[in-house]
């Protein structure tokens, strides 16, 4: 044998860490089907088997409806505070070089490690009226703490990291260089921030808004805490949900579960459509 074919004989296989794609993908498959799906499938049958007097009379009653209406206003609006204070944070650990810059941002994931009910806890006894900064509050009429503004302040809590870990790596990508090109040519720094910088933010933002709305919508641990429960007042879907369940309501309780599913879905589904749209409508640009 010549010894020129040794080293392509002695070369080691090329092997893939996993095995193939057709075992990968029939495992992970597997785990997501007996994890997330078939709970949500299970969900989703008995919610049909109500048919539609079992939705409208579960729908219709005033405590749900409010319930319904303090839950999706307070994510809506945490969601918009998160959004704004988010890309603020994200900016600044991006654009500048500071002392205690890391610290900031592993602060920023602490929401995702601490447990909802420690924040909840910690929220409370700081809005509280005998709280470190409700006992000032409560003297000037402002009252946080067991009002829909807690609520607000919790979500906002646990709504940040997502506002801020979609737009950081945009900004990292966007580099310094069309701000500088816009601001040689005489443009200002509003017109560089709405014509140059916030164009290629817009999917970013939108997508980070959409996490932080749909993670605030089903929030439980850290609101139940501060809200105060109060029927008609500061009672969110989730809790009522398993109100529900102790009053053996199930059909309320499924009917109640199924639509904050639907609209959590629906939060995803935009998620994943942001990005392809805003793909689209640059490839359209382009081929005009």
């Amino acid at each position: 044998m010549s010894t020129l074919a040794l080293p392509y004989l002695s070369r080691p296989r090329w092997r893939r860490p996993l095995p193939g794609f057709g075992l990968s993908l029939g495992l992970g498959m597997a785990w997501l089907g007996a994890v997330v799906l078939l709970p949500l499938a299970a969900l989703t049958f008995r919610a049909t088997g109500l048919g539609l007097d079992g939705w409208l009379r579960a729908l219709k009653d005033p405590r749900v409806q409010s319930a319904l209406k303090v839950s999706f206003g307070t994510a809506f609006v945490a969601a918009l505070v998160a959004l704004f204070a988010g890309a603020l944070v994200a900016w600044v650990l991006v654009r500048y070089r500071f002392p205690g810059r890391r610290l900031l941002d592993a602060l920023v994931d602490l929401p995702f490690a601490l447990p909802t009910a420690v924040a909840g806890i910690a929220l409370t006894a700081i809005y509280a009226p005998t709280g470190w900064i409700g006992r000032y509050l409560e003297p000037l009429g402002i009252q946080v703490a067991y009002q829909p503004a807690g609520i607000v302040i919790a979500l906002v809590f646990i709504g940040l990291p997502f506002a801020v870990r979609t737009v950081q790596p945009i900004l990292e990508s966007l580099g310094h260089e069309q701000e500088q090109a816009a601001a040689s040519l005489g443009a200002s720094r509003l017109t560089t921030l709405r014509r140059v910088v916030l164009p290629e933010l817009l999917p970013a933002l939108l997508t980070g808004f959409s996490l932080a709305f749909a993670r605030a919508l089903g929030e439980y641990g850290s609101v139940i805490f501060i809200a105060g429960n109060k029927p008609f007042q500061t009672e969110i879907a989730p809790l009522l949900i398993t109100i529900r369940l102790e009053e053996y309501d199930y059909n309320g309780a499924i009917a109640l579960a199924a639509l904050m599913l639907a609209a959590s879905f629906a939060c995803l589904l935009a998620i994943n459509l942001i990005p392809l749209a805003f793909r689209h409508e640059r490839r359209s640009r382009r081929d005009g």
